[in-house]
């Protein structure tokens, strides 16, 4: 019972964190800048995995799309590339989940749905790993270019797309590790529950034999000088 709700647990878990690491691919807000005038914010640049746009204080924003792929940085690409993978990544480890936990009615026995339990967290331990990297690589970059005197372009700070990221992957790998855990707990309890009764059968087979083995010998006649 407790393994079953350990693994309902790990699934929710999973499940969060796989949808908000899925929210941060269309997140606007991946790095974000102001330019304050004397009275009001004039102007609010932002920018993502997919465009570069500016907000004026009259609420209009002009974006631009990256113009090529193979022209991007290459922090971009790499960015790019983890977070579809953990997106992906999270989608088999949903499937897996739902197949190998115990309250659900397909995946077999309890030993093979433990194993696939066990590959599902294994698949959000690295859905969780790859979010993880690629929102730490993006924080990184926008880190060094604040604290780089020398650096005289615009400089940004973290969006908010980096910190659901970091959340969501932090659910994945957490609800990833307790689903990896509970292939042990199966096979704990299966090994509790064996018992072996093979003596007791035999010995009890033995004494319902001979209980129901009629007594055949003949009885005794006693002459009258026994008596006397």
């Amino acid at each position: 019972m407790a393994s079953t709700s350990a693994e309902i647990i790990a699934f929710l878990l999973t499940i969060s964190g796989w949808v908000l690491v899925s929210s941060t691919l269309p997140t606007d807000y991946w790095k974000v800048s102001t330019i304050d005038g004397t009275v009001i914010t004039t102007a609010t640049f932002w920018a993502n995995l997919w465009k570069t746009c500016v907000t004026d204080s009259t609420g209009v924003s002009n974006c631009k799309d990256f113009p090529s792929m193979l022209a991007l940085d290459g922090y971009i690409q790499a960015c790019r590339g983890l977070m579809i993978s953990a997106v992906c990544l999270g989608f088999f480890g949903a499937i897996f989940g739902l197949v190998g936990m115990k309250c659900t009615k397909v995946g077999g026995s309890d030993q093979t749905k433990a194993k696939i339990a066990c590959l599902a967290g294994l698949n959000f331990i690295l859905s969780g790993l790859c979010s993880m990297t690629s929102c730490s690589l993006y924080a990184n970059r926008i880190t060094s270019e604040f604290f780089d005197p020398s650096f005289v372009a615009q400089k940004y700070e973290l969006g908010a797309a980096l910190f659901i990221g970091w959340a969501g992957a932090s659910l994945c790998i957490i609800g990833g590790i307790i689903f990896c855990f509970s292939i042990a707990d199966n096979s704990n309890s299966a090994r509790r529950g064996y018992a072996y009764n093979g003596a007791t059968s035999v010995m009890s087979s033995r004494t319902k034999v001979h209980n129901s083995v009629p007594d055949k010998t003949p009885p005794k006649h006693f002459d009258k000088n026994a008596y006397v």
